[in-house]
């Protein structure tokens, strides 16, 4: 029996995500980083999101 996380939940990692990955892509990382952290984003949703969050490009 899997993890499976659905409904509200699901819905606000999905926001953080979008918002992780839109603020990544605006920040002033070089383009490796950002590719870096966008697929880090999108491969572990939620892992990835708390690694962005504490060691993620700060500042735009």
């Amino acid at each position: 029996m899997g993890i499976e996380v659905g409904g509200l939940l699901g819905l606000i990692i999905l926001v953080l995500d979008v918002w992780a990955l839109v603020k990544t892509v605006q920040s002033g990382a070089d383009t490796g980083a950002k590719v870096l952290w966008v697929v880090l984003i999108i491969v572990l949703p939620v892992f990835g999101f708390i690694l962005w969050l504490l060691l993620g490009p700060k500042g735009g």
